[in-house]
């Protein structure tokens, strides 16, 4: 086998094209953060929906289960943990991707 066919492996693409995805929604709930720090900031109009409109799916189930606390909506923070941990535990130094990749 050459480099180049076990660079394009499927699991190495499986793995970039997951880490890309989980880096990219990490980006996006963090932006949703800051977001919330201004209230005047209309989600529906450019730029604001390019980042309200993937991540609202997301946080509509978890905010019936999280109320927020004191007035601030919390669920983007609590999205960004569990992608987080969820990348590490696929994609880190010791993850499960990453060990399979090493086989």
């Amino acid at each position: 086998m050459t480099a180049f066919t076990l660079a394009m492996s499927p699991l190495r693409i499986t793995n970039l094209s997951l880490g890309l995805f989980l880096a990219l929604m990490i980006l996006l709930f963090i932006l949703r953060i800051v977001l919330t720090w201004y209230p005047q900031a209309n989600l529906n109009k450019l730029p604001f929906n390019l980042v309200a409109w993937p991540t609202e799916p997301f946080l509509i189930p978890l905010r019936k289960v999280i109320p927020p606390l004191g007035g601030v909506d919390i669920t983007p923070i609590v999205w960004v943990g569990i992608l987080s941990l969820a990348r590490e535990i696929l994609l880190g130094q010791q993850g499960i991707l990453t060990m399979m990749n090493r086989i």
